[in-house]
This record gives structure tokens, sequence and C-alpha cells, in this order.
């Protein structure tokens, strides 16, 4: 396994569509145990490959307090959505920014597991969120992108200047 490096907003590289994984192979088994590593490390609840660079659609998750809940999701696909939601999120693409975006309370996603089978989950609060979140990252969206031109320009300014002070 391996520690990937996660890009850092406003990478262009994050605004790139993913494509679909054709087949569930040792490949994109590994890139799952890559991303679930370096999710685990950073840390966060949450890792889309396209924040590692990789532009396919696979996304991990871990929402749980133990951190021992590991969810996979290939070609995910929200099929339902219920409710409205705000709640402050973060992004490991977006080291140290928290800001309140409006979610569905509740989601139904149709995806394919690590080992290639198709399964089906509803997931409300935390885990309903990290979903909708990682999803927009294959889309090529970040959570800022919902912020006004103002507070992305603002956030823009203070990863430069963090850049900067660890450079």
């Amino acid at each position: 396994m391996a520690l990937l490096n996660i890009l850092r907003y406003p990478d262009p590289r994050l605004y790139k569509r993913a494509a679909r994984v054709l087949e569930v192979d040792e490949s994109v088994r590994t890139l799952v145990r890559d991303m679930a590593e370096t999710m685990y490390a950073a840390p966060g609840v949450g890792l889309a490959a396209t924040q590692v660079d990789v532009h396919k659609q696979v996304i991990v998750i871990d929402a749980s307090e133990t951190r021992d809940q590991l969810l996979v999701l290939i070609n995910p696909e929200i099929v339902a959505r219920e409710g409205i939601q705000y709640c402050e999120e973060g992004c490991l693409s977006v080291p140290g920014i928290y800001e309140a975006v409006e979610r569905a309370e509740r989601v139904t996603v149709h995806a394919l597991g690590v080992t290639g089978r198709p399964f089906t989950l509803t997931a409300e609060k935390l885990l309903a969120i990290c979903i909708q979140h990682e999803m927009d990252h294959l889309e090529g969206k970040v959570f800022v992108d919902y912020l006004s031109r103002l507070k992305q320009q603002r956030i823009k300014a203070k990863l430069q200047k963090q850049l900067r002070k660890t450079a």
C-alpha cells in the first residue's frame, strides 16, 4: 500500500470529470487500498479518486466513530434524494477551510463494491453528506464551488498564504 498525494484547491485537475470504471480488477482494488490508507492517514472521512489525480469513479468513505467501517463506492449514482440539511463541510483538498453547504438529508445510491458486485445503500446525516461531497469530486466540483465568489477568493488567498509559510 502507498500514501497518495492529495491535490490542493484550486488545482485544475480537481475539476476534471472522472470516467466510469469498466472492470473492477486488481488495479482498482489496489487504488481502493491506497486511497483508504491515504484517507485514514490524512485524517479524513472520505476521498474521491479525483483528489489523488486518478480520474476514475472510485470513492472511499469511513464516517464511523471507530474508523473501521470502510465504504467503497465504484461508479456511484444517486437515485433518490430527500429533505435538506446544512452542514459545515471540510475537504482534504481544501485544508483548514470549513463552510456550510446545502445537501440532501437522505440519499439512496447505487454503486459497485470492491468485489465488483452492485449494491444499493440509503444514507442519512453525515454519511449522506459524505457521499454527496465525494460524488461532487467525481463530477469535477469542489465544495467551495457552492460558495460566493468573494468567499472563494478569500479561501484561495488563505491557502496560498499557507503554502508560502510551508515552502
